[in-house]
């Protein structure tokens, strides 16, 4: 064989209590796994040989909600996702992404996440479908491919964009006719479900029965639908129970993206969420959802806008930011009213973090609320806030600390959550949870306050994820599965990441494998590209 890991602790991913046994790879593939208690024959012999006494071997995690979809493309090194054991990402979330696309629509597309991407500069945009894209990670950096393993959701709001516009208004037949014809060819092309983010324009602006129409065709290609909702705020249980209900009537999976409940107004009321859930799982809805295990949540400073000031595109938006009236009005919906983009709630400007900017000459405002750059300077938040869109032409990110710990930690421990980064790469001090979501969960979670056994905590990040995305060869260590592979230490596996130094890797995770290879080894990264496209196979609908 080419590999056997020697005397390790394999948490296999079901869930189940872990054991000690010899595991062997050949070929990219799991081979022979032998239990200590079987002894008394020859242990599996190898070309190489790691002694694992004292190591935890799992599947490799899945992040169910990341942001990469560039960063795999200009990043060989990938780090601080291959740092974590992530051996395979989702990406086009929360419904913007770059496929599929027409000129005008790239163009605007990448203006509007540029928060979240970058602007993209330094990227050959060479595709415009999704199975063009797909191609393209993998021949990315010389044909070698990339870092980890990628999926893909078809994003909404980037349909809409495509066959809409930017206007708040219904689609007309003839739109809806060509949204549904772009989803179920990017389902066609290997794109395992639709995204949305219905606090985004111009994905928010498309009604129930518009999404339910979507929805449908996800259905019948077995996708599953990711939202993004209305409401993580004043009206989060209605927008849950919306999502839940559009898509029991349409049919369709469901996987309810960075699942929580924020501001104060949700305050210890997880397990209304809950509730509401299981009644839906127990009467035959096909629910799954992602969390990170911060409590701050991270997007963009624009996103907090009402969605009118947003309608039309970027440039309408600033033209808006520069006229004095239409600020005014920006600003009451804001700090008065509670804007859509701020999930009706207003504003509290001490709890909005600057993490990012586009524009390097607007840095001395990273890391500061913008009441402490406001009080800096003697000026009223809104002030500082709308010079701040202008200047950085709407690139500024920002972290929202509005989360509640012990909501985190209630909906953790549900029966269908999986874990999602939900990592912005970009910024000067992005969020924590970009590079250290997954040990994160192994260390501080399991280990430190046993919110769940460390056997739970794997089956969350590895088999869960799988059967969700229909994966039938990966999320466990089984004989006949793909070697996608991780070696942790249970005693010091920790996130290195914090709010001060978010870009510091993790501890106690010395080997990652994807398909047998190594990506990280004895602690550092390989220049192994065994990251590829993974690709759906839909099922067919009937003519």
């Amino acid at each position: 064989m080419d590999l056997v890991i020697r005397d390790v602790r394999v948490i296999d991913g079901t869930g189940g209590a872990s054991y000690r046994a010899d595991v062997g790879v050949e070929d990219g593939r799991i081979t022979t796994i032998t239990r200590e208690r079987e002894g008394g024959g020859p242990r599996p012999t190898a070309r190489r040989t790691i002694d694992a006494d004292g190591l935890a071997l799992a599947p490799g995690f899945i992040d169910m909600h990341a942001h990469s979809d560039l960063a795999l493309l200009r990043d060989p090194d990938h780090g601080a996702k291959a740092a974590q054991g992530v051996t395979l990402e989702v990406l086009g979330q929360d419904g913007l992404s770059y496929a599929p696309v027409d000129d005008r629509t790239l163009a605007e597309v990448r203006r509007s996440i540029t928060g979240w991407n970058g602007d993209g500069s330094d990227i050959d945009f060479d595709w415009r479908t999704v199975g063009e894209y797909l191609d393209r990670l993998d021949r990315s950096h010389g044909g070698q491919g990339i870092a980890v393993n990628a999926a893909y959701l078809v994003p909404q709001g980037t349909v809409r964009m495509y066959a809409v516009g930017w206007d708040d208004r219904p689609a007309t037949d003839a739109e809806l006719v060509r949204m549904k014809q772009l989803v179920a060819e990017g389902l066609e092309q290997g794109a395992v479900g639709m995204s949305s983010g219905l606090t985004y324009t111009p994905g928010m602006y498309a009604n129930d029965a518009e999404l339910t129409e979507l929805c449908r065709v996800v259905a019948r290609y077995d996708g599953y639908y990711c939202p993004h909702h209305r409401s993580y705020g004043a009206g989060a249980l209605r927008a849950y129970e919306e999502m839940v209900g559009l898509t029991r009537d349409a049919g369709c999976a469901l996987h309810l993206a960075h699942a929580t409940m924020n501001f104060g107004v949700n305050k210890g009321r997880a397990p209304e969420l809950l509730a509401l859930l299981d009644e839906a799982l127990d009467t035959g809805a096909d629910i799954s959802l992602d969390t990170y295990p911060y409590t701050p949540g991270c997007t963009t400073l624009v996103a907090t806008l009402p969605s009118w000031a947003s309608e039309g595109g970027p440039e309408a938006t600033l033209a808006r930011l520069a006229d004095d009236a239409t600020a005014e009005r920006i600003r009451h919906h804001l700090e008065v009213v509670g804007s859509d983009g701020c999930h009706g709630v207003p504003i509290e400007w001490d709890t909005i973090e600057i993490s990012g900017v586009s524009d390097p000459g607007l840095a001395s405002c990273v890391g500061r609320t913008i009441a402490q750059s406001a009080t800096a300077r003697g000026e009223e938040p809104w002030v500082t806030a709308r010079r701040l869109l202008l200047a950085d032409r709407l690139g500024s990110t920002i972290l929202q600390h509005v989360g509640h710990e012990e909501n985190v930690r209630e909906i953790m421990r549900h029966r269908v959550h999986t874990g999602g980064s939900d990592g912005i790469l970009q910024g000067f001090k992005p969020h924590p949870r970009a590079y250290g979501t997954f040990p994160q969960y192994l260390g501080r979670y399991a280990r430190d306050l046993g919110v769940l056994s460390l056997e739970e905590t794997v089956a969350h990040l590895t088999s869960r994820p799988a059967a969700r995305l229909r994966l039938p060869d990966r999320g466990l260590v089984r004989e006949g599965y793909r070697a996608d592979l991780v070696l942790f230490d249970p005693d010091t596996v920790a996130a290195g990441s914090t709010f001060d130094a978010p870009r510091t890797l993790p501890t106690g995770i010395p080997h990652v494998l994807i398909d047998g290879r190594f990506v990280i080894e004895d602690g550092k990264r390989t220049d192994v590209l065994a990251g590829r496209a993974v690709r759906r196979t839909p099922v067919r609908p009937d003519p």
